[in-house]
């Protein structure tokens, strides 16, 4: 837009300046969505990673992996409905640790897991566990930071029971604790020795293993089928199980408020600017009327105006933040894919060109007589 552009170049200064608050307010726009998002991922990664669409809980679990107990009776009745490939058995248990060579205490989260399963991630260094084999763990590559190295050997503060570390894997956490990964065959030890500390307290030890969940790939019309079949379970969807981890709701409500507020701060500035500058050359819009300038096109450059700001600044506030996350320490979680990114910055135009509405109704509303008038005067 030749008018646009030529209003811009004229008045340099007055238009920097809000470019330089628009940028800083688009930066932390946002470095705080990939923080919300970097924590969400923290919070629930091992439950997020896995291709599981539902999990079977117990009833009175409130979705939470850590209060429910479910046993193979449950995981049979899973493996009929949707197939005995698609139903797995995890089990969910935060805890404290130590480690050889470790300084003090590790909070830890122990998830128990078929080793053939397909809920197993990925070993990104060391040794898988084998099917057969037991004493062995993987462990999230974040404890190497606590001095965990292949071969340490952790003791679990509740039971006492000992494992060795045979290999890391990546991005698996659950409530912002690093991941342990043990096989069926060690959970199962684990429940054995948590029952005889607890005067008959493991729910059951001679109904066999207890579990967290059934963990099940399955269509909805499965998962009704699924929770008609146990009265005493429920099926839960993957994202209410997610929802459900102790403190990701709040965390992430308090961080996504902050995010809102933080839009609509920018599009208030960035309309009370526009429309500063409108009322200022009221007199210039009217004559331009006069000459034959259409309304359309005069709000078509103030909105063309608004567009080239928001954008120059998003694009120098991407850039901004890309580096600063190359810099970021490992221990704080940031993560801005390119989905988040595009719909972050879709969302700040559109809250952008929203703001400038109040201009392209003032606008409107010039009369060309009443503003060369003025002039006159």
């Amino acid at each position: 837009m030749y008018l646009a552009i030529r209003e811009i170049r004229f008045a340099k200064g007055r238009y920097a300046l809000i470019a330089v608050i628009m940028l800083l307010v688009s930066f932390l726009v946002l470095f705080v969505t990939g923080l919300a998002r970097g924590l969400a991922y923290d919070n629930a990664a091992s439950i997020q990673n896995m291709s599981a669409t539902h999990f079977m809980m117990e009833k009175d679990a409130n979705h939470r992996f850590t209060r429910s107990q479910i046993g193979e009776q449950a995981l049979g009745q899973a493996s009929r409905v949707v197939g005995e490939n698609k139903a797995e058995p995890l089990g969910v248990r935060m805890t404290t640790v130590t480690a050889e060579g470790a300084a003090g205490k590790l909070d830890v989260t122990l998830l128990g897991m078929r080793p053939e399963g397909w809920l197993m991630p990925s070993t990104v260094e060391g040794a898988a566990i084998s099917p057969q084999g037991t004493g062995q763990v993987l462990v999230d590559r974040k404890l190497k930071e606590s001095g965990v190295g292949l071969g340490t050997v952790i003791v679990d503060q509740a039971t006492g029971t000992k494992w060795t570390v045979g290999g890391f894997v990546s991005e698996e956490s659950f409530s912002h604790s690093p991941a342990v990964i043990l096989s069926l065959s060690d959970w199962r030890q684990l429940q054995l020795k948590s029952s005889a500390s607890l005067a008959g307290g493991a729910g059951g030890a001679g109904d066999g293993a207890m579990y967290s969940a059934i963990a099940v790939k399955a269509t909805k019309s499965q998962a009704e089928q699924l929770a008609a079949a146990q009265p005493d379970a429920e099926v839960v969807a993957k994202p209410d199980a997610v929802s459900a981890i102790p403190g990701y709701k709040e965390e992430q409500g308090s961080l996504w408020m902050m995010i809102v507020f933080l839009f609509i701060i920018s599009s208030f500035v960035l309309g009370v600017f526009f429309y500063v500058i409108t009322i200022q050359k009221s007199s210039q819009f009217g004559i331009l009327k006069a000459i034959g300038t259409r309304t359309a096109y005069l709000a078509r450059s103030v909105a063309f105006q608004v567009l080239l700001l928001t954008a120059g600044s998003l694009v120098v506030s991407i850039l901004l933040v890309q580096a600063m996350a190359a810099f970021l320490p490992d221990g704080m979680p940031f993560r801005l894919q390119a989905s988040a990114l595009a719909l972050t910055s879709g969302a700040f135009i559109a809250m952008s060109l929203a703001g400038s509405l109040l201009s392209v109704w003032k606008v409107a509303r010039i009369d060309a007589l009443d503003a060369i008038g003025r002039t006159a005067a």
